[in-house]
């Protein structure tokens, strides 16, 4: 009984398939150039991949030092007071400070284009216990067989969640496709995989601008006048007493006089 209801399912998919297109995408796909201005709509969930892999690298001068609060407030009431005296017992330090300001891009304009040789297959468990290589070997020579509608793959890329397959002739990405849902052994199990046509992006135009960091404080001109340690010790204390504005130290790292340091920034961080 199960392989007659099956049976009629696929002849069912078959005369979808004969009577659709054979260029038919089944999501969709913008005809102009897709902008993105830094908003979503509200009440629409957002995924974690549209700001995924964020890395903004930031140089630190020599003889400076980056302070990062508990509380944004802090860091406001710190640089207030442009000039900090800093007390060491038998001197006195004076730095500046200042906000840390990173390069954000606000709009980004795509333009997207379909590429005939090339799939993008979807579905892989989060439990799936195989290497990349090991994943895209398997995944190449199931779909390299001709009895599974497959032929020559040219190229092969493991994205985030997906795979992108490449192959000789634009027939076997069409009809791969056009079947579009498969059932591939991977390991010890059988996986079912979807296979769409590859659409490929490219950045137009992108405009950036500089946003302050917030909980972020940028002290520059540090003499050397101590080690890195005791140097950190000093910063530290001076940023956390209330008389002098400051308050609960989350992060701080001191760049000496005569070297460089790179702030290396994530989605979660900015």
């Amino acid at each position: 009984v199960r392989l007659k209801m099956r049976l009629q399912e696929l002849q069912q998919l078959k005369r979808e398939l004969r009577n659709s297109p054979k260029d038919k995408i089944p999501f969709p796909v913008p005809e102009f150039p897709l902008v993105f201005r830094g908003h979503t709509k509200q009440g629409r969930p957002v995924p974690k991949s549209l700001v995924s892999n964020l890395r903004i690298c930031c140089p630190l001068p020599g003889g400076s030092a980056l302070v990062i609060f508990d509380d944004p407030k802090v860091a406001d009431q710190v640089l207030q007071q442009k000039e900090h005296k800093i007390d060491m017992e038998e001197c006195w330090l004076r730095v500046q400070v200042q906000p840390l300001e990173l390069p954000m891009v606000t709009t980004i304009q795509v333009s997207s284009q379909r590429n005939d040789q090339r799939v993008l297959v979807t579905g892989f468990p989060a439990e799936l216990r195989l290497s990349e290589e090991e994943l895209l070997d398997k995944l190449e020579i199931f779909f390299g067989k001709a009895r599974n509608g497959g032929g020559d793959v040219e190229t092969r890329e493991l994205l985030q969640g997906s795979v992108v397959l490449g192959f000789a002739k634009e027939e076997v990405a069409q009809n791969l496709c056009r079947i579009g849902q498969f059932r591939v052994p991977l390991g010890r199990q059988e996986v079912p995989l979807r296979v769409f046509p590859y659409v490929s992006g490219e950045i137009q135009k992108a405009e950036i601008r500089s946003q302050t960091v917030l909980r972020s404080v940028l002290v520059l001109n540090i003499p050397d006048v101590l080690d890195g340690p005791e140097m950190h010790d000093i910063l530290e204390i001076h940023f956390q007493k209330p008389t002098r504005g400051g308050g609960e130290v989350e992060a701080l790292a001191v760049v000496p006089p005569g070297k460089q340091g790179l702030a290396v920034f994530t989605s979660e961080s900015v």
